[in-house]
């Protein structure tokens, strides 16, 4: 009988591909690459060209979180906005959000809700927040959206440099290294200032959150938000009295610091 096997050197071994879906080179390139540009024109060019691969917008339907979603409408309204409902808005919140959907005929809308066992393992009365807010964050919005974004090449967020000290020199473009998968992240806003954001909202008649004229320049979850006095810096009333700024989705050293960009960075702005 004829031997039938292939010699070896016709073998072919598979090969799954583990490398990062974006390098640090890649931030550098876009933001060299959109410097000076118009915010518009970038987004359309992101989008349409598809420079970012399968994307999606992160939102929380929260102070300011109608002018990205403006921007975004304007280009793909059907574009995946994912939308972390913690169990823990404010009602507020959730009939804002549905305002915006149905005001900019977002039709891409996600809403991402926590794994029912882990907050039955680990929160089953609720009150996790109230001695573990880092934890209540990693069930609520880290775990669901990382489950969310492992269909997505990068995402799209409404951050800004001015909101807090740990976003100060936020570029356009970053690498989110913290599941070692190398997600684009891309920040439009990053050099927006709250005059431009509350024009923004004035030229194009976008609906307002009803919290911001109670006091609530950044709105999270409704235990872990407190009102602002005038003059201090608008994410101040978010975990009010514990040394933490983010919620875990956006972690300084993944990005969000100056001092963590990579070499050959310059600001896009």
């Amino acid at each position: 009988m004829a031997d039938i096997r292939r010699p070896a050197t016709d073998r072919r071994i598979d090969r799954i591909d583990t490398a990062p879906r974006f390098s640090d080179a890649d931030a550098i390139r876009l933001n060299n690459l959109f410097r000076g540009s118009d915010t518009r024109d970038m987004l359309r060019t992101v989008i349409r060209d598809g420079l970012a691969g399968d994307l999606a917008v992160v939102s929380s339907f929260g102070a300011e979180s109608a002018v990205l979603l403006h921007l975004v409408a304007e280009v793909d309204p059907a574009l995946p906005v994912l939308f972390l409902d913690t169990g823990k808005h404010f009602a507020e919140t959730l009939a804002y959000r549905d305002l915006v959907v149905e005001r900019l005929g977002l039709t891409g809308l996600r809403v991402l809700t926590p794994d029912a066992a882990a907050l039955a393992a680990r929160d089953d009365k609720g009150l996790r927040w109230s001695w573990d807010p880092d934890g209540c964050c990693d069930m609520r919005k880290v775990e669901p959206l990382a489950r969310a974004m492992a269909g997505f090449d990068a995402s799209i967020t409404g951050r800004k440099g001015f909101q807090s000290a740990t976003r100060a020199g936020l570029p356009r473009f970053e690498i989110d290294h913290g599941d070692g998968e190398g997600r684009l992240k891309i920040n439009p806003l990053a050099s927006w200032t709250h005059a431009d954001i509350e024009a923004w909202f004035d030229t194009h008649d976008l609906p307002r959150h009803p919290l911001v004229a109670r006091g609530y320049p950044s709105i999270g979850c409704a235990p872990c938000t407190s009102k602002v006095a005038p003059g201090e810096d608008p994410r101040s009333g978010r975990w009010k009295g514990w040394d933490k700024t983010e919620c875990g989705i956006h972690v300084p050293g993944h990005g969000d610091d100056q001092d963590d960009l990579p070499p050959g960075y310059e600001p896009a702005f």
